[in-house]
Parts: C-alpha cells; sequence; structure tokens
C-alpha cells in the first residue's frame, strides 16, 4: 500500500500523549466525512495537529493545522452529512464547521459528554470504542471559548482494519 493509499478499514486511531484513542466510523451515517478523515489520517495531515479548542463538559476540537480553528486540508469542503439515526453523546466523534452547513473540511470534535442540542445540526462520523480515558485527560481551554494555550496534539493518526 502506497502511503497515501486509504485503508479500507473503520477504526481511526490517534495516539495521544497518555495513550491511543480508536475510533469506530460511521461510513453508514456519513460516507463523504468518513473518507476524508481517513484520506487525511494516511496523508499524515493529523499528525502533531494540536486541540486548540476544548470545553470541560463539552466536547474537544482538533484537525486545524494551523492550531487556530481557522483552517483546514487543502480539498474542498463537505456536504453536510446530518443524521438521526445517532445521537451526540459522549464519545461522538462530530465534523466542526462553521454557521455555513456545508463547510465541515479536516476539523473534527469528541464529546466528552451527552449534548442533544447538536443533534442534527453536525456530521456524526464515528465514536470512540477505546481509549476514552485518553481523551478525557486532554488539556482544556480557559473559558467558554475553550481556546487552549500549549494544546495537547495528536501525536499520530492512522486508519487501521
Amino acid at each position: 500500500m502506497s502511503e497515501t493509499a486509504v485503508s479500507d478499514g473503520n477504526k481511526l486511531v490517534f495516539e495521544l500523549k497518555n495513550g491511543k484513542v480508536v475510533i469506530e466510523l460511521r461510513p453508514d451515517l456519513a460516507p463523504l466525512a468518513v473518507e476524508r478523515l481517513k484520506l487525511l489520517a494516511s496523508e499524515g495531515f493529523y499528525d502533531g495537529v494540536k486541540f486548540h479548542r476544548v470545553i470541560e463538559g463539552f466536547m474537544a476540537q482538533g484537525g486545524d493545522p494551523t492550531g487556530t480553528g481557522t483552517s483546514g486540508s487543502s480539498y474542498p469542503d463537505l456536504k453536510a452529512e446530518f443524521t438521526d439515526k445517532a445521537k451526540f453523546e459522549r464519545g461522538t466523534l462530530g465534523m466542526a464547521r462553521t454557521m455555513a452547513p456545508h463547510s465541515a473540511n479536516s476539523q473534527f470534535f469528541i464529546m466528552f459528554q451527552d449534548v442533544p442540542s447538536l443533534n442534527g445540526q453536525y456530521t456524526i462520523a464515528g465514536k470512540v470504542v477505546e481509549g476514552m480515558e485518553y481523551v478525557d485527560q486532554i488539556k482544556r481551554g480557559a473559558g467558554s471559548s475553550g481556546v487552549v494555550k500549549d494544546p495537547d496534539t495528536i501525536v499520530k493518526a492512522y486508519v487501521e482494519a
């Protein structure tokens, strides 16, 4: 397999400083978002990327190569893939976006707890099935913006079968 080939596995792995987080991807809910996450992971895009926005009791957001929350990959933005077949529960991986529904690109967030108000408003691409205790250890940001000083990073991201 070449370095940029996309694995047909449906587990996205984030190696964090404290341990490995395994996310079961949901191509049945969000085929475009899942394909994008797998492609970017296979290209090494997420390696070293910061969790730039982390709000206690809400979520940890990453996936911006600049670490500012204002950027994404060079690929075009994705069409929204909202669903009522899954909910934003603890461990859910959603695709971050601007106020425009069809603006998800490379940024994602992982829920610390259930937040029903997000249901049907954001694309659900997967759920943590292993290592949620390591997500819980991601350094939190300050205030309602959740901006993190000296943020934790994804050491390495990859897809496994």
